[in-house]
């Protein structure tokens, strides 16, 4: 997210400008207004249009628009030209803002992972009425980014005189299904509420009034422009070419259609009133088409429409009342809460939170000593309310507090600037203001994989946040598959960064040992740990992590190939302690394409606190660090060192090292991934190896990997160098989807000398 707001800056230093005119024509000629209908995605196509009106030199006086429409026309008409809209589209992560996940930047890693292993995550609100309830998606994140992209026009306002071109937006009430138009109120809220698609995005509720989609009632308020007084009205459309009977063969063409069919409400109307109208085709993208590809095609749609209007727009332009070289004089709005500035705080107000929780942020973020807010502070700010505090929805919004009378700033201002522009002029910095929305009871997580190995597992997890003074939020998670798991924690959050932490788990464990890649045996157990934590130390990018745990192993059987008789194992029970530390700066959990990720750890194992069968305990020393560099748009370079290394008399079974697989500690703890070996085999107690892998983005979701590792291995670290190097290598696709990476992998190595094929479909856990 922070690369984003660094590229809206340089978009903003180029690009915004306002369409407020001064000139000596406009007394004299007609107001013109756009109308920008709704099409989800497919109103980028809106952007390219607009595009062509800037080149034409069209004034714009008035925008009014129905779902993405309001939402393109709304940005429109704070300052954002469709240049510096083109550019915003284009780098949004849309997979992120239309989805109500956390900012990956502002999480600690074990939130980071969370969000990286579930497919569905819902919220339930304490009490017996969940207001945010009615949609798949709360749509928190977009209603966040309206707020960051309004900023300076987030608090109440009158739409026609407070913004720099007139507006207004459609919403439908459920309640009495008739049309709510916007113009007035809170920007960012009315824009939410207009594209609010039922079943998908959470309504809006405002008094006794239930908001969603304006599609419903006025797709294309022309008649909303005429009444607010245009002249001549240029509108633009969304339609593909009418369905045939033929075109109508799966569930969701019928569903399209019905909603076709009941959604024209006054559109042949407005289309009357209409004297320039602009419909693009979309082609063969939806209203979910927010890939890149899709956002590209659909801008050059707009455009390529509009510049075959152009005689058309050039001849209204005379009726207009203005010349054919006529362009509108644009002016750079004051724009005070640009993205990385920093704005002097006047002061902190928090709504619908309790005392406990303004103490803890303000303890936190050492809210009283500051003096100064800027984007990523917000953002912390409000992902905080949601992760630590345990809030659905939070709302951070800055208001400007006047100077005293007399000691205003007195700034030169080119042109006319709207009543909010000059109130921002004499601003003397802001009040920020926290808002919360309803408690979190019970967050429900479920995930689901397949592969080749292990084939279909599901995991499901249960958040339940404490009452309590300090907030304290206990976590269970349950698995099904061959790896059966039960486990729970309770963690506390109190105001600085450790977050103690109690674990405790049951795991029936049911594995395959290889040997050179053939079937060896197969060993089944139950594992049973409890571990506490005190230092847990939790930042954005890093974790410190001591404390002590319990292990108990009851082993039910192990099949050897060679007798096939089952053979009885003693059970055992261990005490260790444990240092772990852990840093990922990656930015993206499954396909990188820069920053770093390192974990390290010890452990001491004993049977007694202090010795493992009456002599020193076993030291257990692991680490992996990769690095992500790339080169171009598309190919990435990932560097890789790991290994483990055991030290001691006595070194259990149960323990010893691993490799296999893709993933470090998929199957067991310490299992290690290696290039070339499907399944999991032993290998020395000193063990380490370098692993080179190419990630090839080849458009879209699509992703190609190549990856080659090389080892070292045996029982003494002096002998390391002694033995025949392991060599591996591999070759796989990925298609990332919203329910995790799906693809399959071929790979060989001297140690299995025999090619293997994993599929893997879902997100790892």
């Amino acid at each position: 997210m922070r690369r984003i707001l660094l590229l809206f800056v340089a978009v903003l230093a180029f690009g915004t400008a306002s369409a407020h005119h001064h000139d000596s024509d406009a007394a004299n000629r007609k107001k013109v207004a756009v109308v920008l209908s709704g099409g989800g995605a497919k109103g980028m196509a809106h952007i390219g249009v607009l595009k062509v009106l800037e080149k034409a030199g069209i004034p714009v006086d008035i925008v009014t628009g129905t779902s993405m429409g309001s939402i393109v026309g709304g940005f429109y008409c704070i300052g954002y030209n469709a240049t510096a809209l083109d550019s915003m589209v284009r780098v949004l992560d849309w997979s992120y803002v239309i989805t109500d996940k956390e900012n990956l930047a502002n999480q600690s890693l074990s939130d980071r992972k969370k969000q990286n292993t579930y497919v569905f995550s819902t919220g339930m609100a304490r009490g017996k009425r969940n207001v945010n309830a009615g949609g798949l998606i709360k749509g928190k994140n977009l209603a966040e980014l309206f707020q960051q992209l309004c900023m300076g026009f987030t608090d109440s306002l009158n739409f026609t005189e407070d913004l720099p071109i007139p507006f207004a937006c459609v919403a439908t009430d459920i309640m009495t299904n008739s049309e709510v138009v916007f113009h007035s109120g809170k920007l960012p809220q009315a824009m939410r509420a207009s594209m609010a698609i039922p079943a998908v995005f959470s309504p809006v509720r405002m008094g006794d009034k239930i908001l969603v989609d304006g599609f419903l009632r006025n797709n294309y308020p022309a008649d909303v422009a005429r009444a607010m007084g245009a002249d001549i009205v240029i509108g633009v459309t969304l339609s593909g070419k009418p369905k045939t009977a033929e075109d109508i063969t799966g569930t969701m063409s019928v569903l399209a259609q019905i909603l076709d069919n009941n959604t024209n409400n006054k559109y042949e109307e407005n289309i009357a009133i209409t004297d320039l109208h602009i419909n693009v085709d979309p082609r063969d993208y939806t209203a979910a088409s927010f890939s890149s590809e899709a956002i590209d095609s659909l801008i050059r749609f707009g455009e390529e429409e509009a510049m075959r209007h152009w005689d058309d727009i050039m001849a209204l332009k005379k009726r207009i009342g203005v010349s054919e070289s006529y362009r509108p004089v644009i002016l750079h709005p004051l724009r005070p809460l640009v993205m990385t500035e920093k704005h002097k705080v006047a002061g902190f107000t928090f709504e619908q939170m309790t005392p406990q929780d303004e103490k803890f942020l303000r303890q936190k973020f050492h809210l009283d000593r500051l003096d100064s807010i800027d984007a990523q502070l917000e953002q912390q700010l409000t992902t905080s309310m949601r992760v630590d505090l345990f809030y659905q929805t939070a709302e951070c919004r800055l208001v400007s507090v006047s100077m005293p009378k007399g000691q205003a700033k007195r700034m030169v201002v080119r042109g006319v600037q709207s009543k909010k522009e000059k109130e921002w002029a004499e601003a003397d910095g802001v009040q920020v203001i926290l808002s919360a929305g309803p408690r979190k009871s019970v967050q429900l997580h479920a995930g689901a994989r397949y592969d080749t190995e292990e084939y279909a597992a599901v995991q499901l997890g249960l958040d339940i946040p404490l009452k309590t003074a300090i907030p304290i939020n206990t976590d269970f998670t349950l698995r099904l598959g061959k790896r059966l798991m039960i486990g729970g924690d309770l963690t506390i959050h109190p105001r600085s960064f450790t977050r103690p932490t109690l674990s405790c788990a049951f795991r029936r464990n049911d594995v395959d040992i290889y040997l050179d890649g053939d079937l060896d045996y197969n060993i089944r157990y139950n594992q049973f740990l409890a571990e506490l934590t005190p230092v847990n130390f939790d930042f954005r990018h890093f974790n410190l992590q001591l404390g002590v745990r319990w292990d108990y192993l009851h082993y039910r059987n192990k099949l050897g190939s060679a007798s096939s008789e089952y053979v009885s194992l003693e059970n055992e029970h261990f005490y260790s302690y444990r240092a772990r530390a852990e840093y990922n700066s990656e930015d993206d959990w499954n396909f990188p394409t820069r920053g770093a990720r390192f974990k390290a750890e010890y452990a001491y194992l004993t049977d007694n606190f202090a010795k493992l069968n009456d002599k020193p305990g076993m030291s257990d020393v692991s680490a992996n660090w990769r690095m992500s560099f790339s080169f171009g748009k598309h190919f990435t370079l990932q560097p890789m060192f790991y290994g483990r290394l055991l030290f001691g008399t006595t070194v259990p079974p149960v323990f010893c090292n691993t490799i296999g697989g893709d993933w470090f500690g998929h199957y067991l703890e310490q299992q290690m991934p290696f290039a070339g070996v499907g399944n999991m085999e032993y290998v020395d107690n000193q063990f380490v190896a370098a692993q080179l892998q190419g990630q090839l983005h080849i458009g879209g979701s699509s992703y190609v990997l190549l990856r080659a590792s090389a080892a070292q291995q045996s029982n003494q670290l002096k002998e390391l160098l002694d033995y025949h190097t392991l060599l591996g290598g591999q070759m796989a696709y990925y298609y990332n989807t919203p329910f995790g990476p799906a693809g399959a992998t071929v790979g060989y190595s001297n140690r299995t000398k025999s090619p293997y094929i994993f599929v893997n479909l879902g997100y790892e856990f």
